[in-house]
């Protein structure tokens, strides 16, 4: 399994070299999705599919900015999945762990419709890293912590890092 994670994330930063921003957005998403993931005690597999679609969740972008001018959240749900799965293919990861980490490429800006911990946890690594790229103030912080976050580690780390 860590084979293929060092080879996706290699192949992501290939994808997405001449974006050094995109290539450290999803690297720090990666990190603190692992982090999260192991406090948190997920079972090796949903570890490794978490770990998968951190690396994976913004591939659409690159192809939204083509296609439509913006990276914009609907354009990447939508443009993302097709990428992630010739990727995945490509590599061999299992067919029904591919069709996961499409789902959640495909909705992770979607909040209300969290179905398992790797889709929560994706979430939590996300707005960890946008909070911080975004230079959010402290109630926008509060606001996104109350509504968004559930783990016990996620919680930690957003109160540690933006709100004590």
């Amino acid at each position: 399994m860590k084979d293929k994670i060092a080879k996706l994330s290699r192949m992501m930063i290939e994808f997405d070299r001449e974006t050094p921003d995109r290539v450290n957005h999803f690297l720090k998403v990666y990190g603190f999705a692992k982090s999260i993931g192991e406090l948190e005690g997920l079972d090796q597999q949903t570890q490794f599919t978490l770990e998968t679609a951190a690396l994976v969740h913004d591939v659409g972008i690159k192809i939204s900015r083509q296609k439509y001018g913006d990276g914009g959240w609907r354009h990447q749900e939508i443009e993302g999945p097709p990428v992630a799965r010739r990727m995945l293919e490509e590599l061999a990861f299992p067919p029904e762990m591919i069709e996961r980490v499409c789902f959640l490429v495909a909705h992770h800006h979607t909040y209300n419709a969290v179905d398992g911990a790797d889709y929560q946890i994706l979430l939590e690594a996300d707005f960890l890293v946008n909070i911080f790229e975004k230079g959010m103030n402290r109630s926008q912080i509060a606001a996104i912590r109350d509504k968004n976050f559930r783990t016990k580690t996620g919680m930690e780390y957003i109160n540690w890092l933006f709100l004590s």
